[in-house]
């Protein structure tokens, strides 16, 4: 017997509750010979936004009824189907709709594809995998973007947009630990000093960015930015965003729209970089979790993170939904 976090729909009710369940519960994850299953023993999960919205049905992320949320897990190989994935193995899966379409991390076993694990680095533990999750892998995926648009900290300084959550603590912290100078946009003035702490050297206040009807083309202010908030914020970002500079946009936190002006791309370069964690190939995986292990301080993940039991989830999703989690929040499996 195993827990597990499960919800579930009848009509338009829909229920979260602990579940004891068994490995023959776990429905399997296709019908592709081809990419064989393994199964996981969850040591750690992680509460992502989409987590919350899932957990909380807030939104119609889960596509299939009942469902074990969580996108994320770490844990060990405890049986494998593929011969390139070995029993006693260290592995972290996200993406590929798990805790979507198929059984996620909010339970202590998974069924999951080979093809989906990738090996954890040996210098990082399960439960700081899952205090990075999907959001700091977001983050070093922006980073590895703006890189690629070669956006170097000579260039000048670089914006992070809802720097207080997860994924923009992890993106300041990165970015600082590769020498940037970090701007760090919230609407949270209070967390100036933990922002401070992870790197950032000047605060922008949130209604500086967040107003609908700025310019279009205003003075130019950063190289490049990480922005998980999308709409008027991600307009007025590209609106000051320097010649040949790059936005990684990755969120929509204040909304899905962008009402935007072509200006920044046409009279100064500026590229619009979207970046998404889900069906990211293996190899750029692979070289982002050895990017996280080497840049990433532990000190600072420890300081931004806090450890919850599975119980707790439903609580705490409700709390990141409301804006109140700072940073990250990792869900331990393994006790």
């Amino acid at each position: 017997m195993f827990r597990a976090l499960l919800v579930d729909r009848d009509g338009d009710e829909v229920t979260c509750d602990l579940a004891d369940l068994t490995d023959d519960d776990l429905p399997s994850v296709g019908d592709d010979d081809d990419d064989p299953e393994v199964l996981v023993d969850v040591e750690y999960s992680t509460v992502n936004y989409k987590d919350a919205l899932a957990v909380t049905n807030s939104s119609p992320i889960v596509r299939s009824w009942p469902m074990v949320p969580g996108i994320d897990l770490a844990g060990t190989v405890a049986a494998s189907d593929d011969p390139d994935v070995q029993v006693g193995q260290r592995v972290v899966v996200n993406g590929w709709g798990i805790g979507e379409d198929t059984w996620g991390g909010f339970a202590e076993r998974a069924r999951v594809r080979g093809s989906w694990t990738v090996p954890l680095p040996d210098g990082l533990s399960t439960a700081e995998a899952m205090a990075i999750g999907t959001a700091g892998y977001t983050a070093i995926l922006c980073v590895l973007a703006l890189e690629d648009h070669d956006i170097t900290p000579e260039k000048g300084p670089v914006l992070v947009t809802g720097a207080v959550g997860g994924l923009g603590s992890v993106a300041v912290a990165l970015l600082s630990s590769r020498g940037y100078e970090v701007h760090a946009s919230t609407g949270r003035p209070e967390e100036a000093e933990y922002l401070e702490s992870l790197g950032a050297t000047t605060i922008v206040e949130r209604g500086e960015l967040s107003g609908a009807g700025g310019r279009p083309l205003a003075r130019a202010r950063w190289a490049g930015a990480v922005d998980g908030v999308g709409s008027h914020t991600l307009a007025n970002v590209l609106a000051q965003i320097q010649p040949e500079g790059c936005v990684a946009a990755c969120g929509l936190a204040q909304g899905a729209d962008l009402t935007a002006s072509v200006m920044p791309f046409i009279l100064r370069g500026v590229t619009l970089r979207g970046v998404h964690s889900v069906y990211v190939p293996q190899a750029r995986r692979l070289e982002s979790w050895a990017r996280l292990d080497e840049d990433l301080d532990r000190d600072l993940l420890s300081s931004m993170s806090s450890t919850i039991d599975l119980a707790d989830v439903p609580a705490i999703a409700a709390e990141v939904l409301a804006g109140r989690i700072r940073g990250r929040t990792v869900v331990d499996l393994a006790t």
